[in-house]
């Protein structure tokens, strides 16, 4: 006998991609079980099976809720908890008015603490299990991020933030300080327990070729390790990077030339692409993050979510807060339809929470531990209401099918919807 504990209730699996597999794709048991022992999923099957195999297992039965992996959010910067949802700016205005001035404050260890703990307590709430963040400039912000995850016996993956330029003193470092004390970080925390450290150039603008080409450097040097920053986002700064790097081909290129594009690389909003550049990222298989709820709060425009999955990108979903306007992946899978709606393709069910779980853990290069509910994978999982409102639970009584049933709470789903969310094996918020 083994310390094991079986969850009951509906279940939802992947055995393929549901972009070019269809909602086949989908493994869906409306009287399921997820079987946990020492931190992982040790099976997934009907419920009365595993009940009958496992008599010793404690048992929490969920209902009608439905199981499924956690919530993965793919790109996020969680030193902006205090603004999110700040008024009315577009994105260089938004860094100077309310990013730069809230980072500075992490120059604070304790204030750093405490966002991480509020962060990591807002996003567990809302069914959000792993998350890849942006620190600050400053490594204590790292330390404090990567402190508070450990203790919770999370997977998470974050970097400092690098810039020397175009950015308050307080906030720049140099080429040889970014190298340095990320090189430092990543030998502090990258694989312990389950952490993961990103080298972490915030854009171009706030980074001269010798920061980039310093953090180019370290990359080569630690392979395995991730790489983030944003690309593409909003014209304005396609036309300020073109400006400040005029010999580049392009923005991406700008990266590229200095050893920052890679299969590992995670690339934010890629809205505004050009054709080389899409062909580029989809020749190395670096991952383009979707931020559709920062895309519109922020006004940066429409990403074409078919035309990316038509060339083969790899693609995550992602948050984005606090550009982003809520911590919650059920918004952002809303947010994602809406979006894609006005470019004319309606996403279905089975690929927006594909890309909120499976398609984020490839961007991040774990599909082989999270964004699935398989046997082996670690237990990071997600309890979903679907009648946690009056409004979902009409819906909900009226479906046919799974897909009738959770598409409402993807559109109208807020933290109510989150019964529970498991971490490693164990209850970390809900019951």
């Amino acid at each position: 006998m083994t310390d094991a504990t079986l969850l009951l209730g509906q279940t939802l699996s992947y055995s393929a991609d549901p972009f070019t597999d269809g909602p086949g794709a989908a493994r869906h048991d409306s009287a399921g079980g997820v079987l946990i022992e020492a931190g992982r999923v040790a099976a997934v099957g009907h419920g009365a099976d595993l009940r009958a195999a496992h008599p010793w297992a404690r048992v929490v039965d969920y209902g009608d809720a439905l199981i499924m992996a956690g919530f993965i959010d793919a790109h996020a910067h969680y030193p902006q908890t205090a603004i999110i949802a700040s008024w009315g700016k577009r994105l260089i205005d938004w860094l100077t008015t309310y990013t730069f001035p809230e980072e500075a404050r992490f120059a604070d260890p304790g204030h750093a603490a405490r966002i991480a703990a509020r962060y990591l307590d807002l996003t567990t709430a809302h069914g959000t299990t792993t998350v890849c963040s942006f620190c600050t400039s400053h490594p204590g912000s790292v330390d404090a991020f990567m402190a508070e995850a450990q203790a919770r016996g999370q997977r998470v993956v974050a970097g400092k933030t690098c810039m020397d330029r175009n950015a308050p003193d307080a906030l720049c470092d140099s080429a040889r300080s970014a190298y340095d004390d990320s090189k430092a970080l990543l030998e502090k925390w990258h694989g312990t327990g389950r952490l993961s450290y990103a080298i972490t150039p915030r854009f171009a603008p706030t980074s001269t070729p010798e920061q980039l080409a310093a953090l180019g450097a370290l990359w080569a040097e630690y392979p395995d390790c991730l790489m983030q920053t944003h690309l593409c986002e909003q014209t304005e700064e396609i036309a300020w990077v073109r400006s400040l790097y005029p010999q580049a081909r392009d923005y991406l290129d700008v990266y590229e030339a200095h050893g920052l594009l890679g299969a590992r690389g995670l690339y934010g909003h890629v809205i505004h692409l050009s054709g080389r550049e899409r062909a580029r990222l989809a020749e190395v298989g670096a991952a383009l993050i979707h931020c559709p709820t920062s895309n519109a709060f922020i006004g940066s425009g429409l990403f074409d979510m078919a035309a990316r999955v038509a060339e083969g990108q790899h693609l995550g979903l992602a948050t984005d807060t606090g550009g982003g306007s809520s911590f919650s992946m059920l918004r952002t899978m809303a947010a994602a339809y809406e979006i894609g709606q006005l470019s004319g393709t309606a996403l279905h069910p089975a690929p927006l929470l594909w890309l909120a779980t499976c398609g984020s853990a490839r961007a991040l290069h774990m599909q082989d531990r999270i964004g699935n509910l398989a046997a082996g994978m670690e237990a990071d999982i997600v309890v979903l209401d679907l009648a946690s409102t009056p409004a979902t639970a009409q819906a909900a009584a009226r479906a046919r099918d799974l897909w009738e049933a959770v598409f409402p709470t993807i559109m109208m789903g807020d933290d109510r919807a989150v019964r529970a969310t498991w971490i490693s094996g164990r209850a970390a918020h809900g019951a």
